[in-house]
């Protein structure tokens, strides 16, 4: 079996929920592209990352169905685990810092894969929400306190790969800050927590705490 490592990414104030990444430390151990899918396939997790150069920050992203360009919470779990100024991805450089508690990358927009942003009216209506068919890609979201910049949100990857529901999802919550244009304190899934801030020319911070689980 492949050794790899686990980490939650966005978990809450005490530590708890956050979303899974498997990481693949060695990445040279499985080279070909399909023997990586077939791993990340094999683990289940929402993503899974193999390191192609520790020193330099590249990585490769894997769903259990896809290979992905960028994605947030891998990033973030990436840049705690191998501790690097920024990482190397298909999209392009990922700036990354440690701030305290929290772990922080700054990516673009563009850069994420694309996502339904749909709006509730109310943190309630999210909670309730059943998953949805396979389809598209939802983010479901709703103001908890508008003035406060904090939202709830639920991600639904719809991909009929076995991940009904994102725990974190750092991509989508990167895609909701553009399109609002402000510092969000974001609660997703169980209780994961993820915290962004627009920088300048067309930048995006993402950032939150990071645990390793085995």
């Amino acid at each position: 079996m492949t050794d790899y490592d686990v980490v939650r990414v966005f978990c809450g104030p005490t530590g708890g929920y956050g979303n899974e990444l498997g990481v693949v430390r060695e990445g040279s151990v499985l080279p070909d592209p399909a023997e990586r899918q077939e791993f990340a396939a094999k683990l289940g997790f929402s993503e899974t990352v193999f390191v192609d150069d520790p020193e330099r920050g590249v990585i490769d992203i894997y769903t259990p169905s896809s290979r992905l360009p960028f994605a947030g919470h891998p990033c973030v779990g990436a840049a705690w685990l191998l501790d690097v100024p920024e990482l190397v991805v298909p999209a392009g450089v990922v700036g990354a810092r440690q701030d305290g508690e929290f772990c922080w990358i700054e990516a673009r927009a563009e850069w994420a894969p694309p996502r339904t942003l749909r709006r509730y009216g109310s943190a309630a209506e999210v909670d309730d929400l059943a998953v949805p068919p396979a389809g598209e890609w939802v983010y479901a979201w709703a103001w908890e306190d508008e003035p406060g910049g904090r939202v709830r949100a639920r991600g639904f990857p719809g991909r009929g790969d076995g991940v009904e529901e994102d725990e974190a999802t750092g991509a989508a919550a990167l895609l909701l800050t553009d399109q609002l244009g402000r510092a969000l304190n974001i609660t997703q899934g169980a209780g994961s927590q993820i915290l962004t801030a627009p920088q300048p020319g067309g930048w995006v911070e993402i950032g939150g705490r990071v645990f390793l689980e085995r």
